[in-house]
């Protein structure tokens, strides 16, 4: 698997996002191995609280939540995925499947750092492939926060907004990811931190995960991933730990995708549900603070 690794130099003076990087070495799969980059920040010695990221962002989407829960006192894991942020990148969109994600996170998080007492959100395909970790390991997790995000399986219908940006991934010539990550946004970004969106990506031979991702949303039963969800959702429809929905007011792509969540988890029955007003797709770009005191407030009551 030929990859390729991001020049450190991409990283300096980003704005808010100070953190000292950490790495594992995982297997690829093929024989090789790929470095993974994760933010550690916080007690080492307190129970965990993982952030997922989605596409096609990096950890520096949670810069604004970091500070507040460890703050609170809590400790904070928030990895880039393989092809994102400071990781390595295979080059190749073949490369990538939603099954690789999931398997290189476990790596990752369960063979690596070996997490316990998670308290875990996702959002976007952070979602996608974190619910898939907790289907796999629930023990392993306290609890789960989840935003603009769902666990696709075919027969339940994907967004206008989702299908017309899977279209765009595929199709666009160019595939600017610091504005798309603004266009999915409720509040104006900065230049800055469009660049800081950009800084992953040198130029597009370092984009293959970026530009693939979209299409490995499972349409239908012949995805390879349509099994692997319909197994997750038979687990998460055991999982009676704490479950909360912190969807935002003014997404398109995954508006009233709570409603599955609220109606088939066991854990979020009863459970203070709410809405991030004033946010878009990337609520954590729009919200940060707010949203990491909704986590700061469900762990202090469950």
């Amino acid at each position: 698997m030929k990859t390729l690794r991001t020049p450190d130099d991409r990283f300096v003076d980003l704005p808010d996002y100070a953190f000292e990087p950490h790495y594992v070495e995982i297997a690829d799969g093929e024989g090789g191995t790929l470095r993974v980059h994760y933010i550690d920040e916080g007690p080492r010695d307190a129970a965990p609280v993982l952030l997922l990221h989605g596409e096609p962002s990096w950890s520096f989407l949670y810069r604004h939540m970091i500070p507040s829960l460890v703050a609170a006192g809590h400790r904070v894991v928030a990895p880039d995925l393989v092809g994102f942020g400071r990781s390595d990148k295979p080059t190749a969109t073949t490369d990538y499947t939603y099954a690789r994600h999931v398997g290189w996170m476990a790596d990752v998080l369960f063979d690596q750092l070996d997490l316990h007492d998670i308290t875990y959100f996702g959002q976007d395909w952070g979602g996608l492939i974190g619910l898939r970790l907790v289907a796999a390991q629930p023990e392993r997790f306290a609890r789960v926060v989840v935003g603009n995000t769902g666990l696709p399986i075919a027969g339940r219908t994907l967004s206008e907004a989702f299908l017309a940006w899977q279209k765009f991934s595929q199709e666009s010539p160019t595939f600017n990811i610091g504005k798309i990550v603004s266009g999915g946004v409720a509040n104006p970004m900065s230049d800055a931190v469009i660049a800081a969106y950009d800084a992953p990506f040198p130029d597009d031979t370092y984009k293959a995960g970026a530009r693939i991702f979209p299409s490995l949303v499972p349409k239908s039963v012949d995805d390879p991933a349509h099994p692997d969800n319909v197994a997750a959702w038979e687990v998460l429809a055991r999982f009676d730990r704490p479950f909360l929905c912190a969807f935002s007011d003014q997404d398109a792509v995954t508006k009233g995708g709570e409603s599955i969540f609220i109606r088939n988890v066991p854990g979020a029955a009863g459970q203070p549900h709410t809405t991030i007003v004033g946010a878009g797709h990337f609520l954590q770009e729009d919200k940060g603070p707010e949203l990491a005191q909704v986590i700061i407030d469900f762990i202090a009551i469950t």
